[in-house]
């Protein structure tokens, strides 16, 4: 069951604040270039389900990342649209999230029980997510190759 977010934790803040959907592949692309030349900021890459990090990536791991999940959201939402990366601003991104292809549910438009993204990119250390659904044994490999 997902848990009350806590308005006054800047990370909860973020994540309930305004975001724009890649809706395009092209839109992501462009959303990608600005990740890359910001690489060296201190993301947080945060998988949904697992540990928050307590530290924020390196530029090499930033860059490693955005590489990857391209490739698999690529292959695993066969669509000629994207929508299902968020950022709260498309030029100069400080917070993203990413949904999983495989868990969609209704990442957009209106819900009482919206699914948790995947996976989030965050400029602010991350504060726990806890998901209703179990992080599937697949994305915990894939995420444990990147990452260790």
């Amino acid at each position: 069951m997902n848990q009350p977010l806590d308005s006054t934790d800047p990370f909860l803040s973020a994540f309930r604040g305004p975001f724009t959907s890649a809706l395009r592949w092209p839109q992501l692309d462009a959303l990608w270039s600005a990740v890359r030349e910001r690489a060296e900021m201190g993301w947080y890459l945060y998988a949904v389900g697992q540990t928050p990090p307590c530290q924020a990536a390196d530029r090499d791991q930033v860059l490693k990342f955005v590489t990857e999940i391209d490739t698999l959201l690529r292959a695993e939402h066969r669509h000629d649209y994207c929508g299902i990366v968020y950022a709260d601003d498309p030029r100069s991104p400080s917070f993203i999230k990413i949904y999983d292809p495989h868990n969609l549910g209704v990442s957009c438009g209106y819900s009482d029980s919206p699914p948790l993204p995947g996976w989030i990119m965050s400029l602010l250390a991350p504060t726990e997510l806890v998901s209703a659904q179990r992080l599937p044994n697949s994305r915990r490999r894939w995420w444990a190759r990147l990452f260790g």
